[in-house]
């Protein structure tokens, strides 16, 4: 049952705008949190029960129906969806309880469940510039496409933050970029001077476009001088991925930032330090760079370490 049916409910209403303006969540963030509620509301209302009303043992209940439910395609729900879902419930309870809706938190004694964390795709520096070295310059959007490649891999940016970048978030001589991230938050990434210098080269290219109105600022645009589109992006680099030989079900642009964050944790960066760059609200977050680094060194050790080699006689 989608969450609009229940918007009519001034809780969820008040919810919904507290994620929005005091949690400063993306508009796409905040339906996924309402759309995961609206399986628990479905659930109270089919049970008659008001959600301020729910008790518990309500919430036992679905959780209950929960680990038999199915997405979409009809295959049950993951750990990892089922984790999201709880987190969500939990926060919409700590808000009506925040906000004296409720005198006492029906979720304050349900955890939720642990599941093996999937490690993010991460490319090697040689898979990286195998990638970059596909890219045919004399085409017209050779500069471009390499331009996108550098800046995605030198800040660590999201699809979407890519796309909404203007020129005059780029400040060349300083060789910093301002990026406006989840919830329109804004911060400050350092940009290498290989990236500067492919951005150079495409506005070369870019000047001879017959830019449309309202796009003056973007930096990346398609050959009818519009703002790209993340599909776009996703497409040309699944293209270069499978030119390059890499595995391309497991390269998106994504991969770049993961990749941006592994190779900086393992040259010595602060995880702090990686924290900001990347956006992120919680450092528990960039914390799964440290597992993906932790690998690594457990294969080292395993190859290297006196006590792992066979001895020779």
């Amino acid at each position: 049952m989608h969450i609009d049916i229940f918007l009519d409910n001034p809780i969820v209403r008040e919810y919904k705008t507290h994620l929005s303006l005091e949690r400063g969540l993306s508009a796409n963030t905040r339906d996924a949190y309402l759309e995961d509620l609206s399986k628990l509301l479905s659930f109270l209302k089919e049970a008659g029960i008001n959600c301020e009303d729910a008790t518990q043992e309500h919430l036992n209940d679905f959780l209950i129906e929960l680990g038999e439910m199915t997405d979409k395609h009809g295959k049950k729900l993951t750990a990892r969806s089922r984790a999201r879902i709880i987190s969500g419930i939990k926060s919409f309870y700590g808000f009506l309880y925040m906000t004296d809706v409720i005198k006492e938190n029906p979720t304050s004694l349900i955890g939720v469940p642990k599941f093996l964390q999937k490690l993010p795709d991460v490319l090697s520096v040689e898979d990286i510039d195998k990638l970059v070295n596909t890219i045919d310059l004399s085409h017209p959007q050779g500069h471009r496409n390499k331009a996108i490649i550098e800046v995605l891999y030198s800040c660590g940016l999201r699809v979407s933050e890519l796309v909404n970048l203007q020129i005059s978030n780029i400040f060349f001589n300083e060789e910093y970029i301002s990026v406006f991230g989840k919830g329109k938050k804004q911060r400050l990434v350092p940009i290498s001077q290989n990236a500067i210098k492919h951005i150079r080269l495409w506005m070369e290219d870019r000047n001879l476009l017959s830019i449309k109105k309202g796009n003056e600022d973007y930096l990346f645009l398609n050959r009818r001088g519009a703002k790209l589109s993340r599909v776009m992006v996703f497409t040309m680099i699944k293209q270069y991925a499978e030119q390059a030989g890499l595995n391309t079900e497991k390269i998106s642009p994504h991969t770049f930032r993961h990749s941006f964050a592994t190779h900086l944790l393992e040259g010595g960066a602060n995880l702090r330090a990686i924290q900001e760059m990347l956006g992120h609200e919680s450092i528990t977050t960039t914390e799964i760079y440290t597992h993906t680094d932790m690998s690594r060194l457990r294969s080292e050790i395993q190859q290297f370490h006196p006590r792992n080699r066979k001895r020779r006689d």
